[in-house]
């Protein structure tokens, strides 16, 4: 059962954080600390520093999830275009991090496995089929190499990669069932870690199996499982693995998404939910079908022109202009 004070209590912490914890102003000074930098490799083209940019695309990815958090959970606002950003930047740090498997195989990723799966379910989102299809084969390709550490605890990111595989029909690991065991055995056998992917996904699995469900109280009650159990962990910030962040807390992305799902193939879907969770401001922002695509940040647009010019290899050369 939800505690609804604690829910409260710590929703409050949530959005307190982003305005007296981390202060937007703070941030973009370390934005602007690290646009001369960039900059300065850009313009005397130093490959031999080049990997700092890498390490860039982290500052940039705060500014703007700082800028997103500052629109909705403080001014009110209700729009994607914060977010947008946030998610392109880790798109890019794929691209980039993908550079230098030769020059530092050991290097660790700059993203996690859950921000990766996350950007490709936003993307999806948005209806940016282009980037969702480079970023899907990056995941593809990857997912039992070091670029992608995917010894992942969160359920909720097996369910959205495992829905997005039956939605699409596609496949990871030669399935779409299961996906999070299939992975884990395949891990297995090829001697990689695979200790934190979980044995069970709990409500998602009840929710995999039904999602595709003609009746819309069914699909209800499922929605309002996977509610609950998001809330009773949000509630629990700073503390609980699965939906302990400052990042994801209170944004039920994982909801939205298999509304949308069920949007696209014309399947009925709840009109209005009454939990707390789903009238959040960040599950009540406005997501456009599609959404345009967001402006350049002018210096992943620098990065993304550095690298494109100095490594033939690097995967957006061979797919043309991006987010246009």
């Amino acid at each position: 059962m939800l505690n609804t004070k604690k829910f409260k209590m710590a929703f409050k912490r949530y959005s307190k954080n982003f305005n007296d914890g981390i202060i937007l102003e703070h941030v973009e000074k370390e934005y602007e600390e690290n646009k001369s930098e960039i900059i300065n490799i850009f313009e005397l083209n130093d490959i031999q520093k080049d990997h700092i940019l890498l390490i860039d695309l982290s500052t940039i990815s705060s500014y703007y999830l700082s800028k997103w958090k500052n629109d909705v959970l403080i001014n009110g606002g209700n729009r994607m275009k914060q977010l947008k950003k946030v998610q392109m930047v880790v798109f890019y740090q794929c691209m980039v991090q993908d550079v230098y498997k030769t020059r530092y195989p050991n290097m660790m990723p700059e993203y996690t496995f859950r921000e990766v799966i996350t950007a490709l379910i936003h993307f999806t989102l948005f209806g940016w089929e282009k980037e969702e299809a480079i970023l899907f084969d990056f995941i593809v390709d990857r997912i039992d190499e070091n670029k992608i550490d995917a010894n992942d605890w969160n359920k909720h990111i097996w369910f959205l990669l495992e829905l997005y595989l039956q939605y699409r029909n596609k496949t990871i690991a030669g399935t779409n069932q299961k996906l999070h065991l299939a992975v884990k055995e395949k891990f297995q056998k090829l001697g990689l870690q695979c200790d934190l992917i979980p044995e069970e996904l709990d409500n998602y699995r009840e929710v995999l199996e039904r999602w595709s469900t003609c009746n819309v109280e069914e699909l209800r009650d499922l929605i309002n499982k996977m509610s609950l159990f998001h809330s009773i962990l949000a509630s629990e910030i700073g503390q609980s693995i699965e939906f302990g962040d400052f990042k994801y807390a209170f944004y039920p992305f994982e909801i939205l998404f298999l509304i949308h799902v069920r949007n696209k193939l014309g399947l009925s879907v709840p009109k209005q939910f009454d939990d707390l969770l789903m009238n959040t401001p960040e599950a009540k922002m406005v997501i456009g079908d599609p959404e345009i695509y967001s402006d350049w940040d002018p210096l992943l647009h620098l990065i993304d022109i550095f690298y494109r010019k100095n490594y033939p290899g690097y995967i957006p050369n061979k797919h043309g202009e991006l987010f246009k």
